[in-house]
């Protein structure tokens, strides 16, 4: 989808942004708030332990904080919520690193950040998880679809590794200083 289309001259979009980590968020941000009002999303209850959730969550605001955007930025958070992932996850806990353990996270992640969107009245909701090159671009993009579809509100489909992205994310997070943690979440 090309970006300048998305909407009439003048319009600018609201955006749901589910955002994994501030490393992630820094490159999709400012590729995405020249074309959106963009409310940052921190749901990510397959971080573990806690601790590691609130340094997550307290860099993204960290980061939201210093960079500048053309377009509104705000966030909203979900709190922790760790037994929703434990739930979805535990039919898959012994299966390795992209397989239907990370297929069940997005989906609860993803149609959190749908539901949210389509009750919040946004044009859109998108995340920030397809900036990774350890993240099935595609994958993730068929389960937006499904959410899409699921609650009403329109899914922007991306993979935002593309044009350099994840490397553009790692020079974003060395210039604003940014923690870059070693591990997605469920850390098994």
């Amino acid at each position: 989808m090309e970006l300048k289309s998305i909407a009439p001259p003048g319009v600018t979009p609201r955006l749901l942004l589910h955002c994994c980590c501030a490393p992630c968020a820094s490159y999709v941000l400012e590729y995405l708030s020249p074309f959106f009002d963009i409310t940052v999303l921190f749901f990510n209850p397959n971080i573990r332990p806690r601790e590691e959730f609130d340094k997550r969550e307290a860099e993204l605001h960290r980061l939201l904080g210093q960079a500048k955007y053309p377009n509104s930025v705000d966030a909203a958070a979900c709190g922790y919520g760790g037994e929703a992932f434990e739930s979805a996850a535990a039919p898959y806990w012994d299966e390795p690193e992209g397989g239907r353990r990370c297929s069940a996270c997005f989906e609860l992640r993803l149609g959190e950040t749908a539901m949210q969107a389509k009750e919040g009245g946004y044009d859109y909701f998108a995340s920030t998880l397809s900036v990774s090159p350890h993240k099935n671009a595609a994958a993730l993009n068929r389960i937006g679809a499904a959410m899409s579809e699921k609650h009403g509100v329109r899914y922007l489909e991306s993979d935002f590794k593309k044009r350099d992205g994840y490397k553009r994310s790692i020079d974003l997070s060395k210039q604003y200083g940014l923690y870059r943690q070693t591990y997605c979440g469920c850390n098994h």
